[in-house]
């Protein structure tokens, strides 16, 4: 197995031992020697002019995620220093929920260098202060508020808003912070946008599922709900509901696709409770990432009806504080 070692103080060490090809040569292998390990696979490309001992990338490449750490690391060593994990690759590497996964590493670069675009690798040429750069995995990454400012910025509003919700819930940021960042790059695109997702930002939404839906529900025109409220239950709660507007004693449940299927057991206890809501007087809706991504106003639609069907109801539960 290869290995590459240094006499120089501050040793290069990245996620999975990615190295440059100049850096590989400045170690003392010749190009004959990395052709030969590249061929029996104790080598292998994660990038065009990066390189990982063949080993500990298909470790990581086994793994969930494996493959953009490792586009993410060859994209740094490449580019070289100045460059910033940045905005959705920033995301990733900080666990911010996203919608959708990119395959190409966003960096962010100093603008006097004329950095120029490489395959799989989108730069952002802005100078980063010194308190919006912090350390993940010992690459150097936008913090938390920086990114999600960032996506807000160049993202739609729901994506913006499903990566500040995370942020918030993972107490990764403040609003506070995000509104630090804000006022520092006011001027530049999309910042009205931004302004817009942190004022409607809720760390309180625990999945991209539920900010989805908070969204569908502002856009539809429905009246904003609580979140994460305890009901039901004469002698304790029966459990805590995703969304319930109070005055029309409605209840909205998200239906992920995961929820369920690692234990059906929660379907059963679903049902259960759904029940018992709805004994207690309280209309239940359900709705799946496909309704409320594809068909958001017959969500909202099923959502008014069960408004209307609430305020007909006599029975009047209190919510549990």
């Amino acid at each position: 197995m290869w290995s590459v070692k240094s006499s120089r103080p501050g040793q290069i060490v990245r996620p999975g031992g990615v190295l440059t090809t100049s850096e590989l040569l400045a170690a003392g292998w010749s190009e004959q020697q990395l052709r030969t390990l590249i061929k029996r696979a104790d080598l292998v490309a994660v990038g065009r002019g990066a390189y990982a001992p063949g080993e500990r990338a298909r470790k990581l490449l086994s793994l969930a995620g494996g493959d953009q750490l490792l586009a993410i690391t060859a994209a740094i060593a490449v580019v070289g220093p100045g460059a910033v994990v940045s905005h959705q690759s920033a995301a990733y590497l900080h666990e911010i929920d996203l919608v959708g996964r990119s395959s190409t590493a966003v960096l962010t670069c100093p603008p006097a260098r004329g950095w120029r675009g490489r395959q799989g690798v989108q730069i952002h040429a802005v100078a980063l202060p010194a308190d919006q750069v912090t350390d993940v995995l010992r690459l150097p990454v936008t913090t938390p508020a920086r990114t999600v400012i960032d996506l807000a910025r160049t993202l739609e509003f729901r994506a913006g808003v499903v990566a500040a919700d995370s942020a918030l819930h993972r107490a990764l940021t403040t609003k506070q912070e995000l509104r630090a960042v804000l006022a520092a790059c006011h001027q530049w695109p999309g910042t009205r946008r931004a302004a817009e997702v942190v004022d409607f930002a809720d760390g309180r939404a625990e999945s991209p599922l539920e900010s989805l839906g908070r969204v569908a529900f502002r856009d539809c025109g429905l009246p904003a709900p609580e979140l994460q409220v305890w009901l039901g239950g004469t002698v304790e709660p029966i459990g805590r509901v995703d969304f319930y507007w109070r005055r029309y004693w409605t209840v909205a449940e998200v239906d992920g696709a995961l929820k369920y299927r690692a234990d059906p057991m929660r379907a059963r206890e679903q049902l259960r409770r759904d029940a018992l809501l709805r004994d207690d007087g309280f209309e239940v809706v359900h709705f799946t990432w496909q309704q409320i991504t594809q068909t958001p106003q017959v969500v909202a639609a099923s959502i008014r009806k069960a408004f209307e069907r609430g305020v007909r109801n006599a029975t009047r539960p209190a919510a549990a504080s």
